[in-house]
């Protein structure tokens, strides 16, 4: 009975005991992988679908319409930082649609970017579903800036911890800015300026801790 269940469970070939069991196996590790979500559920409907899934593709709707309106208008990022008053890379990050437009800036955007909708002014000032591709970093410019942080990594972490002891800069109170300058044998050179927050890490007091676990 137990080999008549394996081959109507599409094991015809196999009606050991042994394969019977490598197929219950199988089953319960699928089962297990789509209840923690590693295999693709059936696809819904696009109202039934999380919101978040809806939001995964909004940076780059709002990134061809930014860009083609910086395009529009002529202007450079830092022509337009500076009349919005943020610095340069965040300028970048809001027309790509990895950060938020803040309510103080909305108006200047419009009028820096006249072709952009109120439409697209209220999506940008959504709070963004900031992400990546993972093909950027097999971009030149971008994996040697990779590079110089990782190969400089134990020294970056050495310094600061001297300097500040022990924890992480931020990078959510956190400036960066692209510039240049000129080298003493009169070359271009690139100056990228991290500015973050240092954020220490504590001691877990117990008597500190607003809200700990219940007890079990």
């Amino acid at each position: 009975r137990g080999a008549s269940c394996v081959q109507t469970c599409g094991c015809a070939s196999e009606r050991t005991t042994g394969s019977a069991m490598k197929w219950l196996i199988v089953v319960v590790a699928g089962f297990a992988a789509s209840s923690l979500g590693f295999v693709a559920p059936p696809s819904l409907p696009r109202t039934a679908r999380p919101a978040m899934a809806l939001r995964a593709t909004t940076p780059d709707a709002i990134a061809d319409k930014c860009l083609a309106a910086k395009k529009a208008a002529g202007k450079t990022y830092d022509e337009i930082a500076g009349l919005l008053g943020y610095t340069n890379a965040y300028t970048c990050q809001l027309l790509l649609g990895q950060a938020q437009l803040k309510a103080d800036a909305r108006a200047k955007l419009a009028d820096v970017l006249p072709t952009l909708t109120d439409e697209d002014l209220d999506l940008m000032s959504e709070p963004p579903f900031r992400t990546f591709d993972d093909a950027i970093l097999k971009e030149p410019n971008v994996y040697r800036t990779y590079e110089a942080i990782t190969h400089y990594g134990k020294a970056i972490k050495a310094l600061i911890n001297e300097k500040f002891g022990d924890g992480i800069m931020s990078a959510i109170d956190f400036y960066l800015t692209v510039g240049e300058t000129t080298g003493k044998l009169g070359e271009r050179r690139v100056v990228i300026t991290f500015n973050g927050k240092f954020l220490p890490f504590i001691a877990q007091a117990a008597e500190d801790n607003s809200a700990p676990s219940p007890d079990v």
